[in-house]
């Protein structure tokens, strides 16, 4: 196998894009019933809204790192398949959800006996970044 150079600008914008959209995605526009879901407002007992939980830092920072990850391999995947479009990278963003994230993710929440509700916020999180990310990666990897 040919060792391929992947764009590291296009993979850190991909990484950033993942990091911001789960920010505002899970902060903001589906925190409240997010966080229902999950049951943080039990387990953050004497954590008013707006405050911070204790170690928030350390999700933040495990989450950039696990987007940098997911972008550098969705880059090689992108590669491989010889992408080189904003509308490529997006289906091939798509195909890697469907095929690697998806059926795990369900069959996780299956086994958990988590609600419908919370794999669909999850799941719609998870495609929306991978096809934006890919989009940027097809679209930068070759430039």
């Amino acid at each position: 196998m040919t060792y391929l150079h992947v764009n590291p600008i296009a993979v850190l914008i991909a990484t950033v894009i993942q990091w911001v959209l789960g920010w505002l995605w899970y902060g903001y526009v589906f925190r409240t019933r997010w966080m229902a879901l999950v049951g943080v407002p039990g387990a953050m007992v004497g954590v008013s809204e707006g405050e911070k939980p204790k170690n928030a830092w350390f999700g933040m920072v495990s989450a950039l790192v696990a987007n940098l990850v997911l972008s550098f391999v969705l880059a090689h995947i992108i590669i491989w398949a010889q992408a080189s479009s904003f509308p490529d990278g997006v289906w091939l963003g798509a195909l890697c959800w469907l095929g690697f994230m998806a059926p795990p993710c369900f069959t996780q929440h299956i086994f958990e006996k988590r609600p419908a509700k919370l794999f669909a916020i999850n799941a719609a999180y998870w495609l929306l970044a991978m096809m934006l990310s890919g989009g940027v990666l097809g679209e930068l990897h070759i430039h």
